[in-house]
């Protein structure tokens, strides 16, 4: 028998008398022997424990009486036959509109159990539940209520849930108290909704023939799902409610839930500037780019009269890659960032749902990786609740070549969240699962699951025939009503409304809709059908130049801080005299890269911005170079100092993520376009990590502002160089992100100085939250985070700036005896560093640091080169493959730069590996590349 689901009652109320003297005699030989009990008994026990109930009494009662010892088994049956239709009922529901998928009622037969009706009209009712309802006398009718609850139009899976919420679903379930009554009025509601829907979908593929839109038909209830949502989350005064899905029925949603009016959205079709149609009480947000994108991409915000804001965010077409953005942009709104220390986390404030396709949910690996963070301490949100806004299909792919599970939901079973499927034909069933959902959420804080099981009118999009390959299901699609049909007829025959009614609401919406598309002609006829949106000044002019230094004495004052811990907090001894160091190391411009941009966190938080940073190893660094959160070596205490630095306006948060990259960068950029103040920060174990978030690079950092308007400060630290550690620890593939750079939509920095991050993060700070802000990608170093040659100076921090080229001391003193100069960036500049030292020999060439790749510093290496009359060569060096690395990025800019003088490559040759795979071979091709670069 499954121990799955918590029974509601107890199988020993079904024994009295003799009957009970030989179950407590049996359960004291079991308590000696089991062996000598039979199996039946023993899963009872092992259940339900001890049959000695305090008050029993050796009495027949009414109700009991047909019950003898022999039937011991058919009471274990019943037992049986109860736990299955809680734990499988699932697979005999009735949840499927379409009716064309086989359901099993084999596991909850009575037949299967060796009962029979008569067998259970002698057990009592409390054998089955622990609140029996007044209508149920006996078991019979017992069985016969659990039927109607589990296969009926809504379908449960909860039995691999964790005890206490477990009874708390099954309470919710068999008490009802979830249900909802709707009123006739309420009704009438519902079916003007489902008209609406409906008719939007008609009248687009009426007017706009041909366009694709992604309908919602099949589907149409999501409307209704999401409408009681967003009505339990303003009914609890949240902030706001962020919603996340893919195109299908986005329009439909930002129409009906986002409240985008319908003349704003038929201009969209119509090619008729949508600005000319924003309502005009500023309750809709909605962000535009130059390049623009698909409307079925496109998210907007409405902020009801209550004042909560509900949000649809904006999503390309890869379908289940949102789903982070969101969570992680919920994280913002329910955190208070104000305050030095730890965020105030409050998740009543906000509430992520996000939208899944039914092929997508189980495909996309991302699906796990959002359920996986889910409640770990730096990325919970107190629940998200998931839809599957399920046809049945992807593209053309049936569900039997989708996945290799029963439901596109399976997935969730493995991370302890339930599963509600409903039909999605069954308009007040969607209502009830809402709020049942919602409920849930709010009390245990946790995500929830709801399977909307519907089908799809039409093909992939309205231009694609599924009939080609699916004629059977469409055939079955093309003789089944609308749910707007189906629920008017339901209510034609409860009386609520006529068969006239139901058709005057479908014209007069209509020939709504027809009124706001012809006010959309006549704007178009008398303003014209174009316009333009113009790259912001801000984005085209870059960034400007900033002051950035801050005073010695408040640096010092700061570096005490930090090193001042509690007088009862022990960190580890080596880690503590490392630490201690950074007194001296100030006075002795020995300041590393972790310590510089501790200093530079402190100063930031002063300033009024709050860190949030997150990686796998970010705490401490992935190279032991960081060390943000301290631990006690007695008692694994932590403490944070950047907690408790004087003058501190902001909050600060450093938390260890998952090993997980897509999903970690999506929640970071969604969080830092929600909280555009805050410097949020994701830094991978190894560079070359971030291939695993390459669809968040491509679809939304790099090209977010162009397409939807969207502005990110999102910082990247990608660690980065050859060390020898072999192909996947060396690169951080920096040419990936060279390739998308255009129109100033980011800035890539590989900086070999630790004073020029520091001014780098403090620069990127101060642009937090104004029109030209845009993400950061660092190639941050590994073996140059202790290297002298890397260190900055305590003048440095105080008084100097980020450049974007730094020219190495001690060469270039007699211009005319250059002939070559030298052009690198990152690690290797430090490398030829160290050969070159003082400069001492090497009056023939010159080399500049190129710590800013993007945007290009053009002008200020032309200034440089000007400088040395009888160069004769640009020599460009990297230690990455010619093929990888800056190399093609820079060659143009070079050509331009060169006027006549040859351009030379130096590096690596080609290579389909990023690197050498062992430490000697490592050590002799970079020896190769600096000796060449340095050849007289």
């Amino acid at each position: 028998m499954s121990n799955n689901v918590l029974f509601a009652g107890s199988p020993w109320s079904a024994f009295s008398g003799p009957n009970l003297g030989y179950v407590m005699e049996q359960y004291d030989l079991y308590l000696q022997n089991p062996e000598d009990v039979e199996p039946e008994l023993v899963a009872l026990f092992q259940q339900f424990g001890s049959p000695f109930v305090e008050g029993a009494v050796e009495t027949v009662s009414e109700g009991t009486a047909n019950v003898q010892t022999g039937n011991i088994k058919k009471i274990f049956a019943a037992v049986q036959l109860a736990d299955a239709i809680r734990s499988f009922g699932h697979l005999a529901a009735d949840v499927y509109p379409l009716k064309d998928r086989k359901l099993d009622t084999s596991r909850i037969e009575l037949a299967t159990y060796g009962l029979t009706d008569a067998d259970l009209v002698s057990m009592p009712a409390t054998l089955f539940f622990n609140n029996v309802p007044a209508s149920v006398t006996n078991g019979k009718q017992a069985v016969d209520y659990l039927r109607t609850l589990y296969t009926g139009k809504i379908a449960y899976e909860y039995s691999h849930i964790a005890d206490g919420e477990r009874q708390w679903i099954q309470d919710r379930i068999e008490s009802g108290a979830y249900k909802v009554n709707l009123t006739p009025e309420q009704k009438k509601e519902l079916l003007e909704r489902l008209t609406r829907v409906e008719d939007f979908e008609k009248f687009i593929h009426k007017t706009f023939v041909g366009q694709k839109r992604f309908s919602i038909e099949g589907l149409d209830t999501l409307v209704v799902l999401l409408d009681e949502l967003v009505k339990a989350a303003d009914d609890k005064k949240m902030k706001e409610l962020q919603i996340g899905m893919a195109h299908r029925g986005r329009l439909n949603v930002l129409t009906h839930v986002v409240n985008k009016p319908y003349d704003m959205m038929f201009s969209d079709f119509a090619h008729v500037p949508n600005e000319y149609f924003f309502p005009a009480d500023g309750s809709l947000e909605i962000t535009k780019g130059w390049t623009g994108d698909v409307k079925y991409h496109m998210g907007a915000a409405h902020t009801k009269k209550s004042g909560m804001k509900v949000k649809l965010a904006y999503n390309p077409s890869h379908l289940e890659v949102v789903s982070p953005v969101i969570t992680g942009s919920t994280r913002a709104a329910q955190e208070d960032t104000s305050k030095p220390g730890t965020p105030e986390h409050d998740p009543s404030k906000a509430l992520a749902v996000l939208v899944h396709g039914d092929a997508a949910f189980a495909g996309e690996g991302i699906v796990q990786e959002v359920f996986n963070y889910a409640r770990t301490k730096g990325f919970s949100t107190g629940g998200s609740i998931h839809i599957i806004s399920n046809n049945m299909i992807g593209f053309t792919t049936e569900h039997y070549d989708s996945r290799s599970t029963l439901y596109s939901s399976d997935v969730a079973k493995g991370y302890d969240i339930p599963v509600i499927h409903v039909n999605a034909d069954e308009p007040e069933a969607v209502v009830e699962v809402a709020h049942l959902a919602f409920e849930y959420r709010q009390i245990f804080g946790k995500d929830i699951l709801i399977d909307l099981i519907g089908y799809r009118r039409f093909g992939h999009n309205e231009t694609d025939d599924p009939t080609v390959t699916n004629p059977l299901t469409y055939l079955i699609v093309s003789k089944h009503p609308t749910v707007r049909a189906l629920y008017g007829q339901k209510l034609v025959q409860e009386g609520i409304v006529t068969e006239d009614e139901v058709k005057k609401l479908d014209t007069e919406i209509y020939a709504e809709m027809q009124k706001s598309y012809d006010h959309v002609k006549e704007v178009g006829a008398e303003k014209g059908h174009h316009a333009h949106v113009e790259m912001p000044e801000a984005v085209k002019n870059g960034y400007p130049e900033l002051e950035t230094g801050v005073a010695k004495e408040e640096l010092k004052q700061i570096n005490d801080e930090l090193l001042a811990w509690p007088a009862d907090f022990e960190p580890q001894n080596k880690l503590a005299k490392i630490l201690k160091k950074r007194v001296e190391a100030l006075e002795t411009d020995k300041i590393d890269w972790g310590h510089a941009e501790t200093l530079a966190f402190a100063t930031i938080l002063r300033e009024g911005n709050p860190i949030r940073m997150t990686g796998q190893d970010a705490q401490r660094g992935t190279f032991s170079q960081r060390h943000l959160v301290l631990h006690d070596k007695n008692n694994g205490a932590e403490y944070t100092p950047l907690h408790h630095i004087s003058g501190s306006n902001a909050s600060f948060s450093v938390f260890n993520s998952p090993l997980t990259e897509a999903a970690i960068v999506g929640y970071e950029y969604g969080y830092n376009l929600e909280n555009d103040k805050a410097l949020t920060i994701w830094e991978a174990q190894f560079g070359d990590f971030a291939n695993m978030a390459q669809i968040m690079f491509d679809n939304f950092i790099s090209s977010a502002r162009s397409k939807w308007g969207q502005k990110s400060g999102l910082v990247l630290l990608l660690p980065n160089g050859m060390e020898g550690q072999g192909p996947e620890h060396s690169s951080a593939r920096i040419e990936r992100y060279l390739q998308l750079c255009a129109e100033n939509n980011w800035t890539v920095a590989n900086c070999s100085n630790a004073g020029n991050y520091y001014h780098l993060l403090r620069r990127q700070a101060k642009m937090l939250g104004t029109e030209g802000v845009r993400p950061l990608v660092v190639t941050s170093p590994k073996s140059l985070l202790r290297h002298p040659l890397a260190a900055a100076s305590l003048e440095q921090l105080a008084t100097g700036k980020f450049e974007e080229v730094i020219e190495q001391p001690g060469l270039g003193n007699n211009p005319e005896k250059v002939e070559r100069i030298l052009l690198a960036s990152g690690k290797v500049t430090i490398d030829l560093a160290d050969r070159v030292q003082n400069g001492e020999g090497y009056d023939n060439l010159h080399i500049v640091r190129v710590e800013q790749l993007y945007p290009f510093p053009a002008q200020k290496l032309s200034d440089i080169i000007a400088k040395f009359p009888n160069a004769k060569e640009i020599v460009w060096v990297q230690e990455e493959p010619k093929n990888q690395g800056p190399w093609k990025y820079v060659l143009e800019y070079l050509l331009d730069l060169a006027e006549g003088k040859k351009v030379k490559y130096v590096g690596r040759p080609e290579m389909s590996s990023t690197s050498e795979g062992d430490m000697d071979s490592h050590k002799e091709a970079q020896a190769k590349v600096i000796d060449e670069a340095l050849a007289k």
